[in-house]
């Protein structure tokens, strides 16, 4: 049931779709449908899918494997933030796996036009819905100060004053490579460099802009919340921000660490673990880093809902 309009395959397919396990008759999510990847390896399983995506050109160009699908995938055009009360609202509630493919895809890196990437000119957008301010607007109008703290949160930018310093004396920003330009000017820039030095901003910028840990926290919630008993989770995640927090959600909600952080304790009774002590983490192997460069810094965690009620906070700190 290949699309023929997929133009990417996603990182740790195999081991996604094995840590899923679905069969016919199931139901599943894919939070984060691109360009279906996961979906069709599903439904190749014999599963039925409900996808989302916050970005309406991927929903249109699924419409395609919709039509192969024969009625077994749903598409809809919201953030996995949504997912529970989309679900809801369609009757496919509970449901027996949830995937998520946590950061930007390919397909809108590969878009110059979106903006997401340094590697080619394009407007200084990274918007993923297509609405709300762009990164541009954003950091032609922020406080330095806002800015500097987004750079060290979001990117884990050392140098992020001076960063932030450098792209408020170049207003206006219109464009990526001019964000870029500034950055290595800021932070030193050599051809050879292994790394680009706006690799950091570009990440914070895109992270804060879409909301992505905010999304993160509130999808793996939701998940919990539809999952039923035995319902498989599996997400895949691109950097340390992103696993830390599903790291904590998953050793938090299995009872192998305290409820809540640091900034904010446990209070009242424990509950009850809504899911099995997660697998061990999975990271691609050679093989695929040499074909797909981008899943070298993937990690996959999957776990199994246990028959506990979901806890009562909405996501982690």
């Amino acid at each position: 049931m290949s699309s023929p309009t997929e133009p990417h395959i996603p990182v740790l397919m195999t081991e996604v779709v094995d840590g899923l396990a679905p069969v016919p008759g199931e139901r599943h999510v894919d939070c984060t449908f691109g360009a279906g990847g996961y979906t069709n390896a599903i439904l190749e399983r014999g599963a039925e899918v409900a996808a989302f995506d916050r970005d309406p050109r991927a929903i249109e160009g699924g419409q395609t494997l919709v039509a192969q699908a024969n009625g077994h995938l749903i598409l809809i055009e919201a953030p996995f933030s949504q997912l529970e009360s989309e679900l809801e609202r369609r009757g496919l509630v509970p449901v027996d796996g949830v995937t998520m493919d946590i950061g930007v895809s390919s397909m809108q890196l590969d878009q110059a036009e979106r903006g997401f990437s340094f590697q080619q000119e394009g407007p200084l957008d990274m918007r993923m819905a297509g609405e709300g301010m762009t990164a541009a607007e954003w950091l032609n109008e922020a406080d330095e100060g806002d800015i500097a703290d987004v750079l060290y949160e979001f990117g884990e930018e050392p140098r992020s004053r001076r960063v932030a310093s450098a792209i408020v004396r170049a207003r206006p920003l219109a464009t990526t490579t001019d964000l870029a330009n500034v950055v290595r000017k800021a932070l030193g820039h050599k051809p050879h460099d292994k790394k680009d030095p706006a690799t950091r901003t570009f990440q914070a910028v895109r992270i804060f802009i879409n909301r992505e840990l905010d999304e993160l926290a509130e999808g793996l919630a939701a998940a919990e919340r539809v999952l039923k008993p035995g319902g498989r989770l599996a997400v895949v995640t691109f950097h340390s921000l992103e696993d830390r927090l599903v790291k904590r959600f998953l050793r938090e909600r299995s009872g192998s660490e305290p409820a809540g952080s640091r900034h904010r304790p446990a209070v009242g009774p424990r509950a009850e673990p809504s899911f099995e002590p997660p697998a061990k983490a999975v990271k691609p192997g050679d093989d695929e880093v040499a074909r797909n460069p981008r899943a070298r810094s993937a990690t996959l965690r999957v776990a199994r809902r246990t028959a506990a009620a979901p806890w009562s906070s909405e996501g982690v700190a």
